[in-house]
C-alpha cells in the first residue's frame, strides 16, 4: 500500500519549502493539492506585504489595483555588493532566497555593512576620539552636506560620512545613509510604468530615502543578465528598483556618498522638495533626445520627452 503523506506533513514541509521557490515553481505546487495551495497563498500574502523581505527596518508593502499580480519577484540586497570575478558572484544570485515564510522578521544587516567593492582602502577612518567622532571636529564631517542633500547645489550631490575605520557606531549623525530604508514606503502598480516607488508618509526636503543597490557589474555581464532575467528572475537590487524616471527631473536628488575607509562611493537618493504623502517617487534617468526611438515614456510630467533615456544616452 502506497504512504501518503498526511495534510499536516504537507503543510509543515511547505513551510520550509515554499518561501524558496520563484513563482513560477509556487503556482506549479499550489497546484498539486489543497494544503499546499493554502500554504502557497500565505507564502504569497507575506511576500505582497514587504519587498524587503525584513531586511530593512519598515516593511514596504506591495499595492496593486491594476492587474492580478500581488509582486514583483528579484533577489534583495539592502546594500550594493561586488561582482569579484567573471563567472562568480557575491550576490543572493547565487543561492536562493527564502521570502514570505510564516517566521518572524528576519534581523536587520549585521553592523557594520559589508564594503561595496571587496578590498581594503588605504584610508581607514579618522583619527578621532569616539566622543567626537561625527561631530563638528569630525575629520570625516562634510559641512556641505546639507545642501547636497537637498539638492541646493544642483546636479548630482557628493557627501562624506563617516566609516568602518570611525570610532562611532551606527547611531552617529554623520551616517545617516547607513542604516537602511527608516522612511515608509510601497510599491505601487500602475497601468501604463508598471511598478513605482511611492512616499507612504511624508517627506521633507533633504532627508534620506534609500540608497540605489545592487551588484557592480560590468557592461558585459550586465548585457548577459539582461538577456536571461526575465527567465530566472536572478537580478539583484532593493526597493531603488522601483523608481521610475521623469523627464522634469523628478522628486529625488541623487548623491554619492563616500564612506571613510571604502574605496568606492554609494549612490543615494535624497528628497529634493517636500513630499506629500501618496506621492510617486521619480528622478531623472538622463537625456532621452538622443536616441527618440527609445522606449515609450509614461512620466506625465508637462516637459516629457515621449521616450526613455537608452543605454547610449
Amino acid at each position: 500500500m502506497r504512504n501518503q503523506a498526511t495534510p499536516g506533513a504537507v503543510t509543515e514541509s511547505a513551510v520550509l519549502v515554499l518561501p524558496l521557490l520563484p513563482p513560477r515553481d509556487l503556482a506549479a505546487a499550489a497546484s498539486a493539492c489543497r494544503a499546499l495551495r493554502a500554504a502557497a497563498a500565505a507564502v504569497t500574502t507575506r511576500r505582497a506585504a514587504d519587498a524587503a523581505r525584513g531586511l530593512e527596518p519598515l516593511p514596504i508593502p506591495f499595492h496593486n489595483r491594476v492587474d492580478s499580480k500581488p509582486y514583483a519577484y528579484f533577489l534583495y540586497t539592502p546594500f550594493s555588493l561586488a561582482r569579484l570575478s567573471p563567472g562568480a558572484s557575491s550576490s543572493p544570485s547565487a543561492q536562493a532566497q527564502p521570502w514570505g515564510g510564516a517566521w518572524a522578521r528576519p534581523p536587520l544587516p549585521t553592523w557594520p555593512r559589508p564594503s561595496v567593492d571587496g578590498f581594503t582602502s588605504a584610508v581607514c577612518g579618522c583619527a578621532c576620539e569616539a566622543g567626537e567622532c561625527g561631530g563638528p571636529r569630525c575629520a570625516c564631517a562634510d559641512a556641505e552636506a546639507d545642501a547636497a542633500a537637498s539638492g541646493s547645489e544642483g546636479g548630482m550631490g557628493s557627501l562624506g560620512e563617516c566609516g568602518d575605520g570611525c570610532a562611532c557606531g551606527p547611531s552617529c549623525g554623520n551616517r545617516r545613509t547607513q542604516r537602511g530604508v527608516a522612511v515608509r514606503l510601497r510599491v505601487v502598480r500602475h497601468l501604463q510604468k508598471g511598478w513605482g516607488l511611492h512616499a507612504a508618509e511624508a517627506l521633507d526636503r533633504g532627508q534620506f530615502v534609500c540608497e540605489y543597490a545592487g551588484e557592480f557589474l560590468t557592461t558585459e555581464e550586465a548585457r548577459r543578465r539582461q538577456r536571461i532575467y526575465d527567465e530566472l528572475a536572478s537580478a539583484v537590487g532593493n526597493v531603488s528598483r522601483f523608481i521610475n524616471h521623469s523627464c522634469d527631473g523628478g522628486n529625488l536628488h541623487p548623491v554619492l556618498v563616500r564612506s571613510s575607509g571604502s574605496l568606492l562611493p554609494r549612490l543615494c537618493f535624497f528628497a529634493a522638495r517636500d513630499i506629500v504623502e501618496g506621492e510617486e517617487l521619480t528622478f531623472s534617468y538622463g537625456d532621452a533626445r538622443v536616441r527618440p526611438k527609445g522606449l515609450l515614456c509614461f512620466c506625465g510630467s508637462s516637459g516629457c520627452c515621449g521616450v526613455l533615456p537608452s543605454e547610449e544616452t
